[in-house]
């Protein structure tokens, strides 16, 4: 086994390395940016080497630095992680000139299967069943517009070198296919050096089902099973799980036959995952080979029990495959959500600042549930513009699916994250939804479910009421604690009033309390709302979060943030606005005026901070609702602006290349 790696990688990603290879005794050599000179993958490693500037085009894909890197600390192989430089064949073969073991795949498999075009003739060649589409490079867009009326709408484009979703776009048109070969070529140029598209049929209602593959230098290979990553929102996966409540035995059976057919075909060595699309009627047909450790791996790793990063090293190392295919066995059910650095109310936008909270759900097993979470983040972590604006991968794992998601959901209500926005109000109310509850999913939920976006879902009577209960045990927590002053002089009548009205959102309830004799350490209050009786438990104390406990029996965990004489409680997934009042108080509260917000509809806002890449119009213009106004890249993808109705450009903001804050504005209407 080696004695040091190095991994050339940063974030989650990196740790998740670290942590394996610590517990094998292995030292880690880190590498770092500008921007990541204080990051968490930094501090875990034994050591770690400055690679350059912030973009990472001049620092993680520099190849050369991160031989030099190696060079200075006596690493013997290097783990790429997942992107950069990780399934790029020739700095596979520059580690290995200079004998430094690359812990993946060798270059012949990843040249192979690395390129989407030449990945399906190889395929194809193998026997592996592959989706109708034209196999060349598409030169240009009037030649995209011929191939798809060729292949029929709707099609993929899809860039060569592309990957985690970049560099692809579904067309339905001829406009569109025009549009998204031009859109998919510079975000291909951008993220990978390499603008070749190519377009295939776009299978309606698929899912996306993968297999994960194991292979040695020894002739041996097998499958861990699938993972289920249908949930996803412009082709970047948001969430998944194992095994996939769709496929049969035989499915399950068939699709792993050719996974590991095709790995033997390309003499794979080490962990991989074989991608399949597959239709409404179990038919499946393979989408690409990723030669490296994928995002979601940890699902598969707990429903196995099997290190998949620890095996990439034994393999790495030489050694053999400790299973052969009959020793695996899949347990219980996992579910992954991958939280983002991103506002789900604004259209998924990319969101960056300091996590001025980070407080994730305890990690371990409870019972017949495990909770995992994958970080590279820490409070007080800044989330970049330059790099992924993934903050951490949530995981569940329950003996069944409603287990997994219900435990799942749980997590989420209890992970606290302040300074930046995130996605977890719309993981939560995903985890609600009944049809992902049910498994009628296909890598179309989101833009089905969600045609103009994720909005607020409509609060629930019973977390209405939830709250309300809660909102007052956390004021008669806070009141009680004041009566602790050593300078009180009478009881705060907060402790002991028996009559309440808590507003939430735009709803008043009054609420009768009586407290009860504490139990367990727990303060416990019998209380009456609309002639409804409940009984409310909680040991919760003033200023801390979440806050737990539970109402007739049942456990409930709500965050907790102050906010202007009220309490915001994040429960169900949603947040609420919460002002305890007295009675009175609550008459003059009804009383008091709205304020409105300002009337920005004569404006295009910049949605997300970023980078603006072309101005599409002139000041004077006429445009119709629909056609792009303006260009912004966040996050190396590019953000298509369009008009929301028929409008006159009154006058423009901002220039090509001008960088913009959240809400700068771009340009105002007439």
């Amino acid at each position: 086994m080696f004695k040091k790696i190095l991994i050339a990688n940063r974030g989650e990603i990196a740790c998740r390395v670290i942590k394996t290879a610590r517990a094998m005794g292995v030292s880690t050599v880190a590498v770092y940016s500008d921007a990541d000179r204080h990051a968490v993958h930094v501090q875990l490693a034994d050591q770690a080497v400055h690679i350059g500037p912030a973009p990472a085009a001049e620092s993680y894909l520099v190849a050369e630095k991160i031989l030099d890197a190696c060079r200075e600390t006596g690493a013997e192989a290097v783990h790429p992680g997942y992107g950069f430089l990780s399934e790029r064949a020739s700095f596979c073969e520059l580690l290995e000139d200079n004998g430094i073991v690359f812990i993946g795949p060798k270059p012949r498999a990843i040249r192979a299967m690395g390129d989407k075009i030449e990945s399906k003739l190889f395929a194809r060649e193998a026997g592996v069943s592959i989706v109708p589409g034209h196999l060349g490079v598409v030169e240009d867009a009037e030649t995209a517009v011929r191939i798809a009326d060729e292949i029929g709408y709707p099609v993929m484009i899809k860039a060569s070198a592309g990957g985690g979703g970049k560099g692809m776009r579904i067309a339905w048109n001829a406009a569109e296919t025009r549009e998204g070969f031009q859109s998919s070529a510079n975000e291909a140029r951008n993220s990978f050096g390499d603008d070749r598209i190519f377009i295939e049929k776009f299978i309606v209602d698929p899912r996306h089902i993968e297999i994960q593959v194991l292979a040695d230098a020894h002739g041996n290979a097998i499958h861990l099973g699938e993972r289920e990553c249908s949930i996803q929102r412009r082709n970047q996966k948001v969430v998944e799980e194992a095994p996939s409540p769709f496929l049969d035995a035989a499915t399950r059976a068939a699709m792993g036959a050719q996974a590991v057919a095709l790995a033997r075909a390309v003499d794979y060595q080490s962990a991989g995952t074989v991608e399949f699309i597959v239709d409404r009627d179990r038919n499946f047909y393979f989408l690409e080979m990723n030669t490296r450790l994928q995002v979601e791996h940890p699902v598969t790793e707990l429903v196995t029990g099997i290190d998949l990063v620890e095996e990439m090293l034994r393999v790495a190392a030489g050694e053999k495959l400790r299973f052969a295919q009959e020793d695996i066995r899949l347990n219980g059910w996992a579910v992954e959500s991958r939280i983002y650095a991103e506002d789900p109310f604004r259209g998924f936008l990319p969101s960056i600042g300091r996590l001025t909270r980070y407080r994730p759900p305890q990690e371990g097993a409870s019972g017949e549930v495990t909770v995992r979470n994958d970080t590279g983040v820490r409070e007080g972590s800044e989330i970049s513009m330059y790099y992924d604006p993934m903050i951490a991968k949530l995981c569940t794992h329950a003996p069944d699916r409603a287990t997994a998601i219900e435990a799942m959901g749980t997590a989420l209500a209890a992970f606290e994250i302040e300074g930046i926005e995130h996605n977890i109000p719309f993981l939560a109310a995903l985890m609600q939804h009944p049809r992902w509850r049910e498994g009628r999913i296909s890598t179309a939920f989101i833009a089905e479910e969600y045609p103009d976006g994720f909005e607020r879902p409509a609060v629930p009577e019973a977390t209405r009421r939830n709250a309300a209960l809660i909102a007052i045990s956390i004021e008669i927590a806070r009141k009680a604690r004041l009566d602790k002053h050593v300078d009180r002089l009478r009881e705060h009548p907060g402790t002991t009033r028996r009559e309440w009205v808590v507003r939430i959102d735009d709803d008043y309830y009054s609420v009768a309390v009586d407290p009860e004799a504490r139990e367990g350490g727990q303060a416990a209050f019998r209380m009456s709302l609309d002639g409804e009786t409940s009984r409310v438990m909680s040991a919760y104390r003033p200023g801390v979060s979440p806050w737990s406990g539970s109402i007739d029996g049942t456990a409930i965990t709500a965050q907790v943030r102050p906010a202007r004489e009220a309490t915001l409680l994040f429960l169900d997934g949603l947040w609420l606005h919460a002002r305890v009042m007295t009675p009175r108080i609550a008459e003059l509260d009804r009383l008091m005026p709205v304020k409105l917000p300002p009337d920005t509809s004569r404006m295009l806002l910049c949605p997300m901070p970023g980078l603006v890449v072309s101005i599409a119009v002139a000041e004077g213009q006429a445009v119709k609702a629909g056609e792009t106004l303006a260009v912004v890249e966040a996050m190396k993808m590019e953000n298509i602006l369009r008009a929301e109705r028929d409008l006159t450009v009154a006058s423009l903001k901002v220039r090509q290349g001008d960088s913009l804050a959240v809400d700068a504005v771009i340009m105002e209407f007439a």
